[in-house]
């Protein structure tokens, strides 16, 4: 019998991570591992999970790279044989992408010989932040679209808005989040724009503060990996591509894209420091802002999270016995170093 997973996609600060604590919450009968993708030299999603889920050791593992399908020689096929060798089989594993990552590289991977016979994609999920769609808050694409096309020294291969339709049109289920900061009206407007980009009769659901039950989100029983063409790719149309020998393609994100890892020192007033990052959001293009901050005087670690001008901050845990206090903020978003942010 296959191994389902479950892919979950989606742009950055969508809410992908808040989505899967929550089934992770739902399903504490039922053995479930979770690879993480992001950016940045410490996981702050999978230590989040981590923590918050309570997860058995080694069921969550992060890949580093910041996109999927630049890591799926290198990292994701070992980490897959990896856990399908465990010695307790595993009842699912999801698969949390970078908001940079595209999906479908892994389904093609799913498909690669040492892996087809023993897992099937359950799902595709893509989670939109109804609030940002709706505004713009998030990424403003077609600014986005417009600067990259006046700058010729750009490539322009991944735009933003290009990655978005990948995302959406490899979908099996769309998950709305942040629907209460969106009016009646605009929310329709929202779910009427995704309906014209999606395949047909594709599923969009609503989650309340992220919650989601897990009977919508695990055992969709899509296939997939079997059903490749009609998930349409600007990328295909580009020819890249990954074949059954392993060739190892690097231009499936936008390196243009970065990411900047600041460690700023004890924090002695956390609203002024959030100050400080939605200064830097102004000066910069800033697509997410993520971190955990050591409040001097605090028993607890307080976690960060920036998506556009929207912050939250909240106490999770105690800072552990055995790891080293310290602040660390990851920022991804446009050409940072070339703009002149360093770490």
């Amino acid at each position: 019998m296959k191994t389902p997973v479950t892919i979950v996609t989606g742009f950055l600060g969508s809410g992908k991570s808040t989505l899967l604590m929550n089934l992770l919450t739902q399903c504490k009968d039922r053995r479930i591992a979770v690879i993480v993708n992001e950016f940045g030299e410490i996981g702050i999603d999978g230590n989040l999970i981590q923590s918050t889920c309570g997860c058995e050791e080694g069921s969550v593992m992060e890949l580093k790279n910041g996109c999927v399908c630049c890591t799926v020689q290198e990292e994701f096929l070992p980490t897959m044989k990896k856990l399908l060798q465990d010695e307790e089989p595993f009842d699912h594993i999801i698969v949390e992408t970078s908001g940079l990552a595209l999906p479908k590289p892994l389904l093609k991977a799913v498909n690669w010989p040492d892996l087809k016979p023993l897992l099937t994609v359950d799902a595709v999920i893509t989670v939109v932040d109804a609030d940002g769609l709706a505004t713009g808050e998030i990424c403003d694409r077609e600014r986005v679209q417009a600067q990259r096309e006046a700058d010729e020294s750009l490539d322009h291969e991944t735009p933003i808005e290009e990655l978005f339709e990948d995302q959406l049109s490899c979908a099996d289920l769309v998950v709305l989040t942040k629907c209460d900061l969106v009016e009646p009206q605009r929310r329709e407007d929202v779910t009427q724009m995704l309906k014209a980009r999606l395949r047909p009769n594709i599923r969009i659901v609503e989650a309340e503060r992220g919650s989601l039950p897990a009977e919508i989100a695990l055992g969709v029983q899509a296939g997939a990996e079997d059903d490749l063409t009609s998930r349409r790719s600007r990328h295909d149309e580009h020819h890249h591509h990954h074949d059954h020998d392993h060739h190892h393609d690097h231009h499936h994100h936008d390196e243009s894209i970065d990411t900047v890892a600041l460690k700023p020192g004890p924090i002695a007033d956390p609203k002024a420091f959030e100050r400080e990052m939605q200064a830097l959001c102004d000066r910069y293009e800033v697509y997410r802002i993520k971190g955990f901050l050591d409040v001097a005087g605090k028993p607890m670690r307080l976690v960060m999270q920036g998506v556009g001008k929207r912050f939250e901050s909240y106490f999770d845990r105690p800072w552990q016995p055995d790891e080293e206090r310290q602040s660390y903020v990851v920022v991804i978003g446009h050409e940072l170093r070339k703009a002149g942010l360093s770490n």
